[in-house]
């Protein structure tokens, strides 16, 4: 049963939004709404911002934002990445219903799934967004374009005469391409070269994150921050002049906020809390005060809110019908639901970099639970790797020159993470295993499975499965299935993975005779986490899996027997899963590699893929995933690159 938001408007102007021409006389004046204006910027987590309390920040446009509004101190995306992120904001809907938590992937999803402005429109708004659209699904043209009235560089002046208008403009000087990835000449010419003289941050004038070396070759490259975020507080004090200067300021409510965590190491695409809280504003005009359960004028929130909540606040505002698909709450107006005391996160592959992890926070503390442990926090990914600064963190780490908290960046991860993110904001102390701490920790725990487990986490599934699915359905709808998709079971095998010992390798040994290929393949890559001697008494049952029937399964067992014990059946066995015709499988097969010690070998091998790669005539869809196989092919060569120079030196 849909939730009916009707007490804002009358039920004449649902047939308001009708096109018939026999009901046009009995139509009565549309009730007069809230314009809503989004202003969002690009890849910022709150520590960088001048009214979340960096002193050394320069965001006077924004500041002004929190002494006229709300703002918000516990406000999250719910992916790590711009695709995710927006494909719950677009839709309402989790990633891990959709299967759209890959970033980038492009598969479908049901047909009734919208964006929702599309329900804005049904009474009576104009909609439109300038800017990012980056939703990750299929058939995304198309459902653009029920969306938004217009799309484009268009805002509140393409709307009929006093028609409501919710318009969205993205700003994107402060995204990670700006912060850290482009080259520095880049940099200066799109950002610094945009800034004058007193405008601009010196590499002197702020602290650095104590996770990264305080350097003046690092300092170089993460004033880049302060300044991106400086230009793009200039871009939204532009646009502000602008709807001042069209008398709309006091008709207008106004959301702020970012798309997800700051594009710098250790936040965005990572999974633990600076990954996804973002700084947040609403600002509410005297008009429209009334809708605002906060107050108004200079008000500061804990009240934990997440994108999943920002399309039914916006249906309700509008006094649309708010879907059943959709989960979040209504934060604004007389339909505001409760608040609630806890939230869940979900970070998945993204560009080359498989990985998957999820997240609790209840507002001070965040958990994070990480079921590939194997990997380290700095974690070979394309649009990181080709940056300065994760060059020279590199340099530094291979000079010996990192201190204990920096230099775990590049170590094996724990599975589980537990941060006081109010008394250390910068997450530098895992709880996870402190004795006082353990209470919160199963509590957050159980949580964490609850969710997952409700709304059947369709992201336990490995990425070659969702293919697969979506080639005939939607992974949507497939994870409802318990015949297809044993919720429990899987999540089961799942939950092992990243612990580490005897006892949980014996149970992962165990399950890689199920019946479940689902469940056999969380159990060879739980086996990635464990050690030599606890993996050595079941050799032969690990290299028994290499021929599984279900090729995750295959190439995750033939990595655990090469990063192990180096066998030629192990070598042979890769170098076939190389050769496998789905995309994923090769990248699997090579991302591997990262993570043992022994990679010669598979040198000529990964050449001709990556030659493939490059070469292969396929279509748009596919040419992007084999794009993400070439990147792997390149940082595979540059790893060995580095360890040659560290050993020439």
């Amino acid at each position: 049963m849909r939730r009916m938001i009707s007490k804002m408007v009358p039920m004449a102007l649902c047939f308001g939004a009708m096109s018939s021409g026999a009901m046009a006389d009995t139509i009565k004046p549309m009730e007069e709404k809230p314009n809503i204006l989004w202003i969002t910027m690009e890849d910022t987590s709150p520590h960088f911002i001048g009214c979340y309390g960096d002193k050394n920040a320069r965001t006077p446009n924004i500041d002004r934002l929190a002494r006229e509004g709300v703002r918000f101190t516990n406000a999250y995306a719910t992916g790590p990445v711009c695709s995710s992120s927006r494909s719950t904001i677009f839709t309402g809907a989790r990633t891990y219903e959709m299967g759209t938590g890959n970033h980038r992937s492009q598969y479908p999803v049901p047909e009734f799934i919208k964006g929702f402005p599309y329900y804005m429109k049904e009474v009576g708004y104009f909609t439109s967004n300038c800017g990012k659209k980056d939703y990750n699904f299929a058939d995304i043209e198309r459902k653009k374009r029920d969306a938004w009235t217009k799309d484009g560089k268009v805002g509140w002046w393409n709307r009929e005469e006093g028609q409501p208008f919710f318009c969205v403009f993205n700003q994107n000087d402060s995204h990670q391409s700006r912060t850290m990835s482009k080259p520095f000449d880049w940099y200066e010419k799109n950002v610094l070269s945009s800034l004058g003289p007193e405008q601009m941050i010196r590499d002197d004038q702020f602290e650095m994150p104590p996770f990264l070396k305080d350097s003046p070759e690092m300092r170089k490259q993460f004033a880049r921050v302060y300044n991106s975020i400086k230009l793009t507080d200039v871009r939204i004090g532009e646009l502000l002049k602008k709807l001042e200067d069209d008398g709309l300021r006091d008709d207008t409510i106004l959301f702020f906020y970012a798309d997800h965590g700051e594009g710098i190491p250790r936040a965005k695409q990572n999974g633990i809390n600076m990954s996804y809280q973002v700084p947040f504003i609403i600002s509410v005009p005297e008009k429209w005060k009334h809708l605002s359960p906060w107050g108004t004028g200079g008000v500061t929130t804990d009240e934990l809110i997440s994108f999943e909540d920002l399309a039914p606040t916006l249906i309700s505002l509008a006094g649309g019908s708010i879907p059943e698909h959709m989960k979040g709450r209504i934060l604004m107006g007389a339909n505001r639901t409760p608040p609630t005391d806890h939230l869940v996160f979900s970070a998945d592959r993204c560009d080359n970099g498989i990985g998957l992890m999820r997240g609790v926070s209840d507002g001070d503390y965040f958990y994070a639970r990480n079921f590939m442990a194997y990997m380290p926090e700095a974690r070979y990914k394309s649009y990181t790797e080709i940056s300065e600064i994760m060059q020279q963190m590199r340099k530094d780490l291979g000079e010996g020159a990192l201190d204990e908290l920096q230099e775990s960046l590049f170590v094996p991860r724990e599975p589980e993470f537990l941060f006081n993110i109010k008394e250390d904001p910068w997450e530098t102390k895992n709880l996870a295993d402190e004795p006082s701490q353990q209470k919160r920790l199963k509590k957050m725990r159980a949580e964490l499975k609850a969710k997952l487990v409700a709304e059947r986490d369709v992201h336990l599934l490995p990425e070659y499965e969702i293919g697969l699915v979506s080639q005939e359905g939607t992974a949507y709808e497939f994870r409802l299935d318990d015949n297809n998709y044993p919720i429990e079971d899987v999540y089961a095998a799942a939950s092992l993975s990243g612990f580490r010992g005897a006892d949980v390798t014996k149970k992962q040994v165990a399950l890689l005779k199920d019946t479940n290929r689902f469940v056999r393949y969380w159990a060879a890559l739980g086996l990635m986490s464990q050690s030599k001697q606890d993996l050595a008494p079941y050799e032969a049952e690990i290299a028994g899996v290499m021929n599984d029937a279900y090729p995750p399964a295959g190439v995750t067992a033939a990595a655990v027997m090469w990063k192990n014990f180096e066998t030629q059946a192990a070598e042979d066995k890769i170098k076939d899963y190389f050769q496998h015709d789905n995309w994923f499988i090769k990248l699997m097969a090579i991302n591997y590699l990262f993570y043992v010690d022994n990679r010669e070998p598979f040198i000529d091998a990964v050449n001709e893929i990556n030659d493939h790669c490059r070469k292969a005539k396929v279509e748009k869809s596919e040419k992007q995933r084999l794009k993400y196989v070439s990147t792997s092919c390149i940082i595979f060569f540059e790893i060995l690159e580095r360890e040659a120079q560290f050993v020439a030196k």
